[in-house]
């Protein structure tokens, strides 16, 4: 088949692979993924170490943290958070905060250093159960995640909380977390 037959088909062929080469950019979009997540989700616990005062008497406080993060894929994400922490000196007082707002996170390979902003209510029990008052207060923060498998993440979280309208003198608890947190896998 040399004739003008053999150079048709060849002619035929070489529009069926152009045409095949065209419509493939096209039939890519049915390639793309059906289903993509809009963030990446953790929950988590950890142990808190702080130091607070009121009425001018510093006072070590140790007690519990749950977090939860939502990130998404640009570098901003939401933080929830509940602290309770009292003094080993009095057990009847107490500092228990519930604390939501947005994070701005890195990632570096593991690490994923992070800064927050966060606004909400605290109550503080005074000593001897006198009295349980809910105060407002907004609090700055950061720290790390660090990814040891792909599903857990160590935490270690500063943050320092401002109470606003406390009597006599102002509440600014420093906190420090040290936990760790189920990460939902991409």
């Amino acid at each position: 088949m040399n004739g003008p037959r053999a150079i048709r088909i060849r002619q035929l062929r070489a529009l069926a692979l152009l045409v095949a080469c065209c419509l493939a950019a096209a039939a890519r979009a049915q390639s793309m993924p059906t289903a993509s997540r809009a963030g990446d989700i953790q929950f988590g616990g950890g142990f808190t170490f702080g130091r607070s005062g009121y009425n001018f008497n510093e006072l070590s406080l140790t007690g519990g943290t749950a977090y939860a993060t939502f990130d998404t894929r640009t570098h901003w994400g939401f933080e929830a958070a509940f602290h309770q922490i009292k003094p080993s000196t009095d057990p009847t007082i107490y500092e228990r905060t519930y604390e939501v707002g947005p994070r701005f996170y890195l990632t570096r390979g593991r690490l994923a250093p992070y800064g927050k902003v966060l606004i909400g209510r605290g109550v503080y029990n005074f000593s001897g159960n006198i009295a349980n008052i809910a105060y407002n207060l907004y609090t700055v923060g950061g720290g790390a995640d660090f990814a040891i498998t792909p599903t857990i993440n160590l935490r270690a979280d500063y943050e320092l909380q401002n109470w606003l309208s406390f009597p006599v003198a102002t509440l600014h608890p420093s906190l420090f977390t040290i936990g760790a947190a189920y990460h939902f896998r991409k």
